[in-house]
């Protein structure tokens, strides 16, 4: 039996991705213990995940902190890991490797960068969609793929019923209106006038309903949606999971939870304006859609409500 190591530091959308990638490395390793490398903000949902044996928090804190560094690498060391699967594929991974095996190729640290063809530079490589990326990155590593091209997050779920009777609530769209303040190319501007035609359309069938984060709740007062809280607080990744999961619809910024939803299994659509594309990210599924215009600010909350009622019609 040994020991391999999976690195995976997030973001939340990124974690959603790569569950499916998670999955075939432990079933191609089903004698070996599978570690996992993460950050705090998913060190308690990764502690659920079936296919992981142990998690070991990564502080991240600065490059510079030799002290922390030390301890790190000497903690990771402990475990004579014979193969290390670099999920996150950063710049600090890539330092990690230099300290850990320096010398290793894809048998020993599996990375875009160790299995990147000989034909390609990483910049064209990386116009390749994340799936296909990842799941080249294991064939390559010699693992045989069945789940990374399709992953299943739903094992993030929890029980959600003490909230929703609390809410009293049963069929929902579910709305995410947010992103980041650094990243506001992404916020599509209609989602008020998108609620309108819903309850024109729909009336009391369903509930409009969104999900902040801990730094959205404010916002959330310029939406006419019930904000889901749980007793005050924003819901923790498993809670939010459980009620993308059972919606009757979502619609959203492409966020964190735009890629939860494509990932369980959802109906929903995805909004995007020319920060990237959808074939890029992974995003689509049989059920999860997107729109891809040139400039969000000029998609009518009437297209996007013509699509969710052929959806959900």
């Amino acid at each position: 039996m040994s020991n391999i190591l999976i690195i995976k530091h997030g973001s939340l959308g990124d974690i959603a991705q790569a569950s499916g990638a998670i999955q075939d490395i432990s079933e191609n390793h089903k004698n070996d213990q599978i570690y996992l490398l993460t950050t705090k903000p998913f060190f308690k949902l990764f502690n659920k995940n079936p296919f992981i044996h142990q998690v070991i928090l990564d502080k991240r804190l600065p490059r510079y902190n030799l002290i922390y560094l030390y301890f790190l690498m000497r903690e990771i060391k402990k475990y004579q890991f014979s193969k290390v699967f670099d999920l996150q594929n950063s710049s600090r991974t890539t330092f990690y490797k230099n300290i850990l095996f320096p010398k290793a190729n894809y048998e020993i640290w599996s990375s875009s960068r160790t299995t990147l063809p000989n034909d390609t530079t990483k910049i064209e490589f990386d116009k390749n969609s994340v799936l296909e990326r990842l799941d080249f990155q294991l064939k390559t590593s010699g693992l045989k793929t069945m789940n990374t091209l399709q992953p299943d997050f739903s094992w993030a779920m929890e029980d959600i019923s003490e909230i929703k009777n609390y809410y009293k609530i049963d069929k929902y769209i579910l709305l995410f209106p947010f992103c980041s303040p650094h990243l506001i190319i992404k916020k599509w501007p209609y989602y008020n006038e998108l609620i309108k035609l819903i309850l024109n359309h729909y009336g009391e069938e369903y509930k409009i309903v969104t999900a902040p984060g801990p730094s959205e709740i404010e916002s959330t007062k310029d939406i006419d949606a019930l904000a889901l809280l749980d007793k005050g607080k924003s819901l923790n990744i498993s809670q939010l999971t459980s009620f993308i999961k059972d919606s009757s619809f979502v619609v959203s910024n492409d966020t964190g939870p735009a890629h939860i939803a494509a990932h369980v299994g959802s109906k929903g659509l995805t909004l995007f304006g020319k920060h990237t594309t959808a074939y890029k990210v992974s995003i689509e599924t049989e059920n999860f859609k997107a729109i891809q215009v040139s400039d969000l600010g000029n998609l009518s909350a009437k297209k996007v409500f013509e699509k969710l009622v052929h959806a959900i019609d």
